[in-house]
């Protein structure tokens, strides 16, 4: 129980609020190969699962990736960098820089090192050094050093706005194409796959991955289930401070009945924090931004001053609340992750929930494994990358697997409301029985540089 208990505490952020665009890029060269046709799955859903010939008028793409939040950029960026080109689709005007931050631990941050682009987001994001747990009231119930635990660790909180312009510019121009959204997805008589766009366009695709997020049509496509909301939601926000934040590199958790909340630096002027309540039903989606200042503000009124004080700090338009949901990939009983020559990366597949801070990190993990597979099979035995596809399921689902169940268990093991059980974790958990270190083994992941081959 303390070993899961505590591993809450890693509540993970998963958007940033500060908008930007980047430019629309013109299309990418891909390298060309033979894909297989077999398949070993039936795709069923809304989307189209016939069999269909695709025509002269759909464009041929080797690669195409749809989405380009942080696993679709990490995947291109992945390929790019075993000299593999792709197409990525995404259904913005430009890239979906809103919402708040995500923290990364060690696991992310050796993957975005072998991207070639760890140092660059290091220099403007803050190292957290520790941790503090208190309950509602302020009371301390215990506090760790990171680097006391695992002297390899490190952890970063980072603007996904940031994250995902780092990785797009990293790309050939033309990697990346705007206002894309996927209307349709067929199999083609030659085992390709044909996409059809809102607009009309049809590309006809060798590969096609999917990194379209908690909402994936390409996963329902392929049988995969919703997302199970978990029972609980989740204000985010990020607060600006002109002239200077205040706290120290800690990540700060406050533990109450029912609900939680939580704030770290996320730079010299910039706080993240969130509020995770209970909730029978997520409710209706609320778009006025005052209303979820208000109602975030409400839950934590009594609670430690710098908390509220924080909220109060950020800008209306930079709050969100989102339901949390989960899925659980059931050994043989889930689909497979690919299905012929179409697979899935990161929330797409395995949307998990963000209280051990894995939902980045896996999907930038899932990236760099899926790439170094197909690239290995596209340039030695093409007739292979089905065998790729298979064997990065295979590889990944271990891993996978365990995290969401074990996240979603402390998500609801800390959100707690029986007061006996809530005083027990404050005054016998937390103080006497939680060690972090064996807390922080999951985030063990090894990920050489990505070099294409001297040719």
């Amino acid at each position: 129980m303390a070993t899961v208990s505590m591993s809450l505490v890693f509540q993970n952020p998963l958007l940033s609020p500060y908008h930007s665009k980047t430019r629309p890029l013109p299309r990418n060269q891909c390298y060309w190969f033979q894909a297989p046709t077999r398949t070993r799955t039936k795709p069923t859903s809304s989307f189209s699962s016939i069999r269909a010939q695709s025509g002269d008028a759909a464009r041929k793409e080797d690669i195409v990736i749809v989405g380009a939040g942080i696993a679709g950029l990490a995947t291109a960026l992945s390929l790019h960098r075993l000299g593999v080109g792709s197409l990525v689709l995404e259904q913005a005007e430009s890239l979906r820089t809103g919402g708040t931050s995500l923290t990364l631990f060690k696991n992310g941050w050796r993957v975005l090192d072998a991207l070639g682009v760890g140092n660059d987001l290091r220099t403007q994001f803050l190292e957290i050094q520790g941790m503090v747990v208190k309950t509602e009231d302020g009371r301390e119930l215990r506090s760790f050093k990171f680097k006391d635990e695992d002297e390899s660790q490190e952890v970063r909180p980072v603007e996904r706005g940031i994250l995902l312009e780092t990785l797009a510019n990293q790309l050939p121009a033309g990697a990346v194409r705007f206002s894309s959204k996927l209307a349709k997805i067929q199999k083609t008589e030659n085992g390709e796959t044909l996409l059809e766009l809102v607009d009309g366009t049809q590309l006809s695709a060798k590969i096609v991955i999917g990194c379209d997020g908690i909402r994936s049509p390409i996963a329902k496509w392929m049988g995969f289930p919703e997302p199970k909301y978990v029972g609980h939601c989740a204000f985010r926000g990020l607060a600006y401070y002109p002239g200077g934040q205040p706290f120290e590199p800690k990540l700060n958790q406050i533990y109450g009945r029912g609900q939680r909340a939580g704030f770290l630096p996320v730079s010299p002027t910039k706080v993240y924090w969130f509020v995770c309540f209970n909730r029978q039903s997520p409710g209706p989606k609320i778009t006025d931004p005052s209303v979820l200042k208000k109602q975030a503000t409400e839950l934590v009124r009594d609670w430690p001053s710098d908390l509220v004080n924080i909220i109060d700090n950020t800008p209306d338009d930079l709050i969100i609340r989102t339901p949390l949901v989960d899925r659980w990939l059931w050994p043989n009983i889930s689909p497979p992750v690919s299905a012929g020559s179409v697979v899935l990366v990161g929330d797409a597949w395995h949307p998990m929930t963000p209280n051990l801070g894995q939902g980045a990190c896996c999907a930038l993990e899932d990236a760099v494994v899926l790439a170094r597979k197909l690239a290995g099979a596209i340039k030695s035995r093409p007739d292979t990358i089905g065998d790729a596809l298979s064997s990065y399921g295979s590889e990944r689902w271990p891993r996978i697997f365990p995290l969401t169940v074990r996240a979603n268990l402390v998500g609801s093991l800390l959100q707690w409301e029986n007061p006996v059980v809530c005083s027990v974790r404050n005054n016998v958990i937390f103080p006497k029985l939680v060690r972090l270190g064996p807390l922080l083994e999951h985030t063990n992941f090894d990920c050489e540089p990505l070099q294409a081959p001297v040719v």
